[in-house]
């Protein structure tokens, strides 16, 4: 008995350091809705690909930001569903204007999204540059405030995270799960980092605002032009270099819906998960990146409820094995309800984490079998490579 009591220690503990160890990022300041004169020029990139299902919506909030002085670019990026005729549609509102460009062929060694924001960071006019994706809503107070963080924190970058909408009983069951493989390698995030911490910096590829001389001195997204997970990148590049960014938190102004069933919930995630674990540590841990998120996978979220299935079927066991597997499977679904309640679904959800540890397993199996070499990504395969640090200046 008492030795069963121990082992549930490791459980206690990881579910301590998810509920008290995790602190989301400050949240954005509150703005007015114009900023100083010299902070009036924003220009919003936009690289959309078959984004028809989307990109009204995202278009229609930007179109409503407080802010003045602020243009819209659009890059339509060999779409092949109509989505450049769905944004030309959308009326500009309070933007000066929304402009859709048609997106230049895939040069040699380019990823699709860096080389869609390149295009749209050339043709840009604004002193900022605002990359946002298609598949995002946006509050009308978003980019006023995204400035005011900036100028608050005395930095030329900002990211900002929001609200993940799952609606799907597949969203709700694994998005949760992945996204606290991100908290758990970034518990704290928020403030710049000084250069030799670079690794630990991270940015939110749905929203990235940029003071536009940094982007240039940068080099802009040529310098993650063959990156998967560019705008971890960016971030590491932007710290690396001494102009570091801020993280704020907004999730009553930025909405994300980033997938709507399991295969593209698999094709995206099996797209970045190995790829960004391997970015976020040094050489040395990266061959480890998927075993080890596959052993904290299966050891704390599968095996317990699995013994204990297998324990009640059989009707025989130690008295010390019930009383953990039973325990870590409590402290499971007790943890992943009070995870799907933060996403605003059922707290059911959270009842089946079993299932979805597994999706997730599966998803870091098969990342880690393909995404290291080749991704395949909205009809288009790359071949992508490793780095162990960002790129010299």
């Amino acid at each position: 008995m008492i030795q069963g009591t121990l082992a549930l220690l490791p459980w206690l503990a990881l579910g301590a350091f998810l509920v008290w160890g995790i602190r989301m990022p400050p949240r954005l300041p509150v703005a007015g809705p114009e900023a100083p004169e010299g902070e009036l020029g924003v220009t919003v990139v936009v690289p959309a690909r078959n984004e028809a299902r989307n990109i009204e919506r995202c278009l229609t909030s930007l179109a409503r930001q407080d802010h003045s002085g602020f243009e819209v670019v659009v890059v339509d990026d060999r779409s092949e569903d109509g989505t450049g005729d769905r944004a030309r549609a959308v009326p500009p509102g309070r933007a000066r204007r929304i402009r859709v460009l048609e997106g230049r062929t895939l040069p040699e060694g380019w990823l699709g999204k860096p080389w869609a924001c390149h295009q749209g960071a050339e043709a840009a006019q604004g002193e900022w540059l605002l990359f946002t994706d298609a598949d995002t809503w946006h509050g009308p107070d978003l980019l006023s405030g995204s400035l005011a963080a900036a100028r608050e924190a005395g930095v030329n970058a900002v990211t900002v995270t929001g609200h993940q909408e799952v609606r799907s009983f597949w969203e709700r069951l694994v998005q949760p799960q992945v996204l606290s493989l991100l908290a758990l390698r970034y518990p704290r995030t928020g403030p710049p980092l000084p250069p030799d911490q670079w690794r630990e910096a991270i940015a939110n590829g749905q929203y990235i605002l940029i003071r536009r001389s940094s982007y240039r001195a940068l080099g802009g997204h040529e310098r993650v032009k063959g990156e998967v997970a560019e705008d971890l990148r960016l971030a590491q590049e932007l710290t690396r270099t001494g102009d570091p960014l801020v993280v704020r938190y907004a999730p009553d102004s930025l909405s994300t819906r980033m997938y709507r069933s399991l295969p593209e919930l698999v094709e995206g995630w099996s797209k970045n998960m190995a790829v960004g674990g391997a970015q976020s540590v040094g050489r040395l841990w990266q061959p480890w990146v998927i075993p080890g998120i596959l052993a904290y996978l299966l050891t704390f979220w599968v095996v317990p409820p699995g013994v204990l299935l297998v324990h009640g079927l059989l009707g025989a066991g130690h008295a010390g094995v019930l009383l953990w597997s039973a325990g870590a499977t409590l402290t499971g679904a007790l943890l992943w309800s009070g995870a799907s309640w933060r996403f605003g679904v059922s707290p059911g959800y959270g009842l089946l984490y079993p299932l979805g540890a597994l999706v997730v397993a599966w998803i870091a199996l098969r990342s880690g079998i393909r995404g290291r070499r080749r991704v395949e990504w909205k009809g288009r395969s790359y071949r992508v490579h490793d780095h162990d640090t960002p790129s010299d200046p």
